[in-house]
């Protein structure tokens, strides 16, 4: 087998963008106070030890932030890593923050709703919480699957279920439709108990009337919101961009920073560079903080 030969150029070009991207990270940790890492790539089942080992490593250093800055950029994934890489956070930081500049959705938008804060400009995007379950097959969005079985649950009822839909619905398996079911519900008591404790911590008083927020009208609130991004009929796709206006609509507060030039252009600038290489080294899955690359 032919050796791939040495490119010494392209090895310092290599090297030269490391060290930019690391000096721009650098650059949004000052603006932001704190530790600042970006995650590229899908949310899979056993990602939360490599997770693990890189937020246990970026606290061994001399840096002893107490809050924690996620970019994120994610098609989504899986939901029960999601709540791991949680408890990763939590336990080394106070406050966590998430930065969205371009997308993040399903699995992405259920992490994100586990932070203090979520910072987003006019262009980024989060999207419906339709938590994706394997088949035996592929990965399958649970909510979409739920819900055409309930259309033909409905149709029987009324009598108007073809012989085709019959067929297709006497081939579904009970404990897949179960495990539908169970991830559903995890998604959405998952949000309501991020969104009550962390998001609308700080969430005192009402804006129209001043009135004091009780704990009973957070809890409502978030269960607004969960069900709102899991509503199928609203969004009617599992890959629909929910940008930063509809959130704000639903009750989600988001921080805009589409007028913040100082954080704007240094998350734009890092985002551009770090996904230039990203794409440049053909890498599926991607973690970089002050202590990587």
């Amino acid at each position: 087998m032919e050796q791939e030969k040495y490119d010494p150029v392209a090895d310092q070009l290599i090297e030269s963008l490391k060290r930019e991207l690391n000096a721009k990270l650098q650059k949004l940790e000052e603006i932001f106070e704190a530790d600042v890492i970006f995650f590229y790539g899908q949310i899979q089942n056993g990602m939360d030890y490599g997770y693990r080992g890189f937020i246990e490593h970026l606290k061994q250093d001399k840096k002893q932030n107490n809050k924690l800055v996620v970019l994120i950029n994610t098609p989504g994934g899986s939901v029960e890593t999601v709540e791991k890489f949680v408890n990763i956070n939590k336990h080394f930081y106070e406050e966590v923050y998430f930065v969205v500049p371009d997308i993040a959705m399903s699995a992405g938008t259920v992490f994100c709703l586990s932070g203090d804060k979520i910072f987003m400009d006019y262009s980024s995007s989060l999207g419906p919480i339709d938590p994706q379950v394997f088949n035996g097959k592929q990965f399958v969005p649970a909510l979409g699957y739920l819900d055409k079985v309930n259309e033909f649950v409905l149709k029987s009822q009324n009598n108007n279920l073809s012989q085709a839909e019959l067929m297709l619905l006497q081939q579904n398996d009970l404990a897949f439709l179960r495990l539908c079911e169970q991830h559903r519900d995890l998604t959405i008591t998952l949000i309501k108990e991020w969104l009550v404790k962390y998001k609308f911590k700080n969430w005192t008083e009402h804006s129209s009337s001043g009135r004091l927020v009780t704990e009973e009208e957070k809890i409502e609130r978030a269960q607004q919101i969960a069900q709102k991004l899991g509503d199928n009929s609203v969004w009617h796709s599992h890959g629909r961009c929910i940008d930063i206006r509809k959130l704000n609509e639903m009750g989600l507060k988001i921080d805009d920073y589409s007028n913040n030039k100082e954080m704007k252009e240094a998350i734009r600038t890092y985002n551009n560079l770090v996904l230039s290489y990203i794409w440049k080294m053909n890498l599926p899955t991607f973690f970089h903080s002050r202590n990587f690359v």
